[in-house]
C-alpha cells in the first residue's frame, strides 16, 4: 500500500504539484548498451535498465505519478515486486550503485569489512584522504606534515584498498565530495557515503546518502541496504539569481525555514523554472548543506547545466546516456510532495546563518541590526572560503572578482583570509587561470586540498582559547567549537563572495550591497556584484596524479595492523544480548540541550584515533552538557561518589560489569555521520540511548552496533528521569516491531515511575540487537554458510 502522505505543511500554497510533464516512454534505456560509470572504472557500467524495469513494476503497483526522488530510490529496489512501499513507514531494501568513504570513517569501515572475511568489495567503492590534514601554515607544508604524521593510517588505507578492490585517492587529491562530483556522480544513480555531506552529489541528479561505516560494509558485502522509505519535500524555485545572491543563499534560506531537524526522514527535491538558473556546482552546494536540515538527501532534476558539467569533466558519454533517459530523471506530472516550499530567486537576498547553529538565518539587510542586538562580536577575525560546500571554479572566480576590485583600490584583507580548494583539479585550474594569484595578493592563504578548518582541523593561533570572537565561513556547519575547539567562537556561514567582501572590511556589520570602503587614494568605493565563469573556458587542469587504482593481481598485497599501534586496532565482537530485560541500569549522563555527533565524539585532534576504538573512546560525550551540574565532561561516579570525566566513569562502570544508559534531548546525534559516536558508547558499556528524538544517521548507527536507541513516547517524560536514577528496560524478551517498551524508573527517594518508550526497530534490526551488532549477525551467517 502506498501513501503519498498528507500535505503536512505548505509554504505559500495548499498543495503544489510538479510541472506538467507526461510519463514519457520514449527512448527507454537499452539493456544492450553499456556506458562506463567513470573514467576510472571502465568495467563498471551505469544500469539505467534496472531503473526502467523496476519502475515499470512500481508504476503498475502504485498507479500514480512519481517524484524524481521516488523514481531513483524505487528504481534501485532489491525486489520491486514484493517490497512494501509507504512513505515514512516501510523499510526499503535497496541496491546502491557505489560506496564512498573518507579517510577518517574509512578506517573503521574497512576494519569492519575485514572482519566479514570477504575477498573483494561487491560494488565500486573509493576511499578519499581529506580529513587528517591539519591547517597550520599553508597547503604544501601542511600536506607534507600530514603525510608524515599519518603514514601508518595512509599505508593501512592504501593497502586495504588494494587488497579488497577499492579505488584510493591519496592525501592532497581533494575533498571526497568534490572528487565524487568531478569523477563519479551521475544522474539517476544511488550512492551511499560515510560522510554526512555525501548528498553533495545531488547536484548531478544522484540520490547520495550519508551513512555510518556499518551500512557501507553491508553494501560492500553485497547485502541489500536498508532505508526507511523517505517522505519527499518539494522546493519550488522560480525566478533567477542575480547580483550578490548565490546558490548558497537558497539553502541558507531553506535551513531557516525547515530548521536542523525539519528535513528528517525526507528527501528534499528541487523543481521549478528557477532550477535552470543554477550552475551544476551551485546545485551541489545546495544539496551538500541539506545535511544541516536533517534531510536524508537532496537532489535536482537533470538539465543542461548538469550536461555541461559532465562534458567539462570529461564524461560526455554519461551526458549522452542521461539525455536519452531524461524521462526518468525528472518528476512526473502531478507528482505529490509531503510538504512544499516556494522560493522566488528574483527576491531572495543574501543570507548569513549562525552563530552556533546553521539554521539561524538572517537576511543580509537585517544582519547589522542582529549583530548589535545580540551582542555578537562585530570585529571579524577570520574569513574562510572553500570546503566541500563552496570550492568550485565558479565560487573561486566570483570570490576572486571581489578580491581583484579591492586590490585595484589598494586594499588587502583586514581579517585573516584562508582559501581551501576542493580538489587538486580546482587548485591547479585556479592557479593556471589566475584566481589563486589574485587571492594570494589580497592577503589570502591557500590551504591544502582538504577539509581543514571546516571539520576542526585547524591549528588556530590568532586568538587564545576561550576568547569571544567572530569568524565567517563558506562552510556548511557551525556548531559550538566546530571549527577551532573554542566554544566562544561565533561562527557564521555565508556565500564565499560575501565572506571575501567582509574580510576586506574586517567587520561583520559591513554590507557590501550598500556600504563603502575607503581605498588607498582616500576615496570611498562600493564593491560591484561578484562575477565569474561557471566552468573554466580553457577546461580543467587535472593537476598532479593522486589516484591509486586497485591492482589486477592482489597476491602480494598484505594489510597489517600492529598490536602496539595507537592509531589502528582490530575489532573484537560485541557481546550478544543475554536474552533478558535490562535491570537497574544507572544513568551515565543526562544530556541537556543540543548534542551533535561533535559533542558525542569530537573531531579535530581526535581524528587521529578514528581507527583505534579504545583510544578514541576517551572522547566519548566530553562535549555534552550534564543536566545535573551544567558542566561538560564532569559526572558523578555512583561507586566513588566523586566527579570524573564521562569516559572515566564509563570505564569504571564497565570494569564493574555494569551496563549504563544515556538520556538525551531533541534531535540527538545531529551533524556528522560518524559511527564512532555509537561505537564508543557501545564499547564503554552503554546499553541504550533514550531521547526526545534522534537524527536519522545516528539512530541507525546505534542500531547497527547493538545499542537500543529509544524515544520517550511523551517528550515531556524526559523530565521524569533524574541523573542518579536507576532504570530498567522492560519488554525486551518479547521485543517486536511497532510495540513500545517500558522504562521502569527507580527514583533516589525510593519512589518509582513507568515511562512508555517508542522505537523504530523492524524485525531485521531487532536481530542486530539480539546478535550484539549487525556485524555479528553478518559473521554468523557467513560461518553458517561455511
Amino acid at each position: 500500500m502506498f501513501s503519498s502522505g498528507a500535505i503536512s505543511r505548505t509554504w505559500k500554497a495548499a498543495a503544489i504539484k510538479a510541472p506538467l510533464r507526461t510519463f514519457a516512454q520514449s527512448a527507454t534505456a537499452s539493456s544492450a548498451r553499456k556506458v562506463q560509470m567513470s573514467n576510472f572504472e571502465k568495467d563498471q557500467h551505469i544500469n539505467y535498465q534496472r531503473i526502467e524495469d523496476n519502475l515499470a513494476i512500481v508504476r503498475k503497483r502504485l498507479n500514480q505519478p512519481l517524484t524524481l526522488a521516488e523514481k531513483i530510490v524505487y528504481g534501485h529496489l532489491d525486489d520491486a515486486k514484493n517490497q512494501d512501499i509507504e512513505r515514512g513507514k516501510s523499510y526499503l531494501k535497496l541496491r546502491p550503485d557505489r560506496v564512498a568513504c573518507q579517510d577518517a570513517t574509512a578506517q573503521m569501515a574497512l576494519l569492519q569489512f575485514m572482519s566479514a572475511g570477504l575477498p573483494n568489495v561487491a560494488v565500486p567503492s573509493t576511499v578519499h584522504c581529506d580529513h587528517l590534514i591539519e591547517a597550520q601554515v599553508g597547503g604544501a607544508k601542511d600536506l607534507s606534515r600530514a603525510k608524515d604524521i599519518n603514514k601508518e593510517v595512509y599505508d593501512f588505507l592504501s593497502s586495504s584498498c588494494a587488497k579488497y578492490g577499492l579505488g584510493f585517492w591519496k592525501p592532497g587529491s581533494g575533498i571526497i565530495h568534490q572528487i565524487i562530483l568531478e569523477n563519479y556522480a551521475f544522474p539517476g544513480g544511488l550512492m551511499i557515503g560515510t560522510d554526512s555531506h555525501t548528498p553533495n552529489a545531488g547536484g548531478l541528479g544522484m540520490v547520495a546518502i550519508g551513512v555510518g561505516g556499518a551500512d557501507a560494509v553491508d553494501v560492500m558485502a553485497d547485502i541489500p541496504w536498508e532505508l526507511k522509505c523517505p517522505k519527499v519535500i518539494g522546493v519550488k524555485l522560480t525566478g533567477k539569481l542575480s547580483g550578490w545572491t548565490s546558490a548558497k543563499d537558497v539553502i541558507l534560506k531553506v535551513a531557516g525555514i525547515l530548521t536542523v531537524k525539519g528535513g528528517t526522514g525526507a528527501i528534499v527535491e528541487y523543481f521549478g523554472s528557477g532550477v535552470d538558473s543554477l550552475s551544476c556546482t551551485g546545485m551541489a552546494t545546495i544539496c551538500n548543506m541539506g545535511a544541516e536540515i536533517g534531510a536524508t538527501t537532496s537532489l535536482f532534476p537533470y538539465n543542461s547545466r548538469m550536461s555541461d558539467y559532465l562534458k567539462a569533466t570529461t564524461r560526455p558519454y554519461i551526458a549522452d546516456w542521461a539525455d536519452s533517459f531524461q524521462h526518468n530523471l525528472k518528476a512526473d506530472a502531478g507528482a505529490h510532495y509531503d510538504q512544499v516550499i516556494e522560493i522566488d530567486l528574483n527576491t531572495l537576498e543574501p543570507h548569513i546563518n549562525g552563530p552556533f547553529t546553521p539554521d539561524l538565518a538572517t537576511p543580509l539587510s537585517k544582519f547589522k541590526e542582529a549583530v548589535k542586538a545580540n551582542d555578537w562580536p562585530a570585529k571579524l577575525e577570520v574569513g574562510l572560503i572553500g570546503s566541500c560546500t563552496n570550492s568550485s571554479y565558479e565560487d573561486m572566480s566570483r570570490s576572486a572578482s571581489i578580491a581583484r576590485e579591492a586590490l585595484d583600490h589598494g586594499l588587502k584583507a583586514k581579517s585573516i583570509f584562508t582559501i581551501t580548494p576542493g580538489s587538486e583539479q580546482i587548485r591547479a585550474t585556479i592557479e593556471r587561470d589566475g584566481q589563486m594569484e589574485t587571492l594570494n595578493a589580497a592577503g589570502g592563504v591557500v590551504l591544502a586540498n582538504a577539509c581543514g578548518p571546516c571539520i576542526g582541523q585547524w591549528d588556530r593561533q590568532d586568538v587564545p582559547k576561550g576568547t569571544k570572537n567572530s569568524i565567517i565561513t563558506s562552510y556548511n556547519r557551525n556548531f559550538t567549537g566546530r571549527n577551532d575547539a573554542n566554544p566562544q567562537t561565533h561562527a557564521f556561514v555565508a556565500s564565499p563572495e560575501l565572506v571575501t567582501a567582509m574580510t576586506f572590511a574586517g567587520d561583520l556589520t559591513f554590507d557590501p550591497t550598500k556600504d563603502t570602503l575607503i581605498g588607498a587614494d582616500g576615496k570611498p568605493f562600493r564593491f560591484s556584484a561578484p562575477n565569474g565563469n561557471e566552468l573554466p573556458p580553457r577546461g580543467y587542469d587535472p593537476g598532479e596524479e593522486t589516484y591509486q587504482a586497485p591492482p589486477k593481481e592482489k597476491g602480494g598485497v598484505n594489510v597489517q595492523v600492529s598490536p602496539t599501534s595507537n592509531r589502528l586496532q582490530l575489532l573484537e565482537p560485541f557481546k550478544k544480548w543475554d536474552g533478558k530485560d535490562m535491570e537497574d541500569l544507572p544513568v551515565l549522563i543526562k544530556v541537556k540541550g543540543k548534542c551533535t555527533t561533535d559533542h558525542i565524539s569530537m573531531a579535530g585532534p581526535w581524528l587521529k584515533f578514528r581507527g583505534h576504538l579504545d583510544n578514541i573512546s576517551n572522547n566519548m560525550l566530553i562535549g555534552a552538557l550534564n543536566s545535573e551540574n551544567n558542566a561538560v565532561n564532569s559526572i558523578k561516579n555512583m561507586y566513588t561518589g566523586k566527579y570524573d570525566t564521562v569516559p572515566g566513569v564509563a570505564r569504571d562502570y564497565k570494569a564493574h560489569n555494569q551496563p549504563w544508559i544515556v538520556i538525551g534531548d531533541e534531535n540527538y546525534g545531529e551533524g556528522s555521520s560518524r559511527e564512532h559516536a555509537a561505537l564508543e558508547v557501545r564499547h564503554l558499556g552503554g546499553a541504550a540511548v533514550i531521547t526526545k528524538s534522534f537524527a536519522r544517521i545516528h539512530e541507525t548507527n546505534c542500531k547497527k552496533q547493538g545499542l537500543l536507541p529509544l524515544t520517550f513516547a511523551n517528550p515531556a517524560d524526559y523530565e521524569k528521569v533524574g541523573p542518579f536514577d536507576k532504570v530498567s528496560i522492560q519488554g525486551l524478551t518479547s521485543f517486536q516491531e511497532g510495540v513500545p517498551l517500558n522504562l521502569h524508573v527507580k527514583k533516589e527517594d525510593g519512589s518509582s515511575v513507568d515511562i512508555k518508550l517508542n522505537h523504530t526497530f523492524n524485525a531485521d534490526q531487532i536481530k542486530w540487537f539480539q546478535y550484539g551488532s549487525a556485524l555479528n549477525q553478518m559473521a554468523a551467517k557467513a560461518n553458517a554458510r561455511a
